[in-house]
């Protein structure tokens, strides 16, 4: 019997849900606190709090860019 999968909302992650997106997609892990320390230095989020996985991962690249 296989695994429940969970119906994920690209739109409206968590930071554990964003972890576990990114840790899958990148085959490494990408801690929740890396994730949390990228909201406290200004990475948009939702309303909600959640976060938008376009959004957050245009902010990174924007972030990577930053002084160049």
């Amino acid at each position: 019997m296989e695994g429940k999968r969970e119906n994920v909302d690209p739109t409206r992650l968590s930071v554990e849900q964003l972890s576990k997106l990114l840790s899958n997609a990148y085959r490494q892990r990408v801690p929740e606190k890396q994730i949390a320390a990228d909201l406290e230095a200004g990475a948009p989020t939702n309303v909600d709090g959640t976060i938008n996985l376009v959004v957050y991962t245009a902010w990174l690249l924007q972030e990577m860019h930053r002084g160049d």
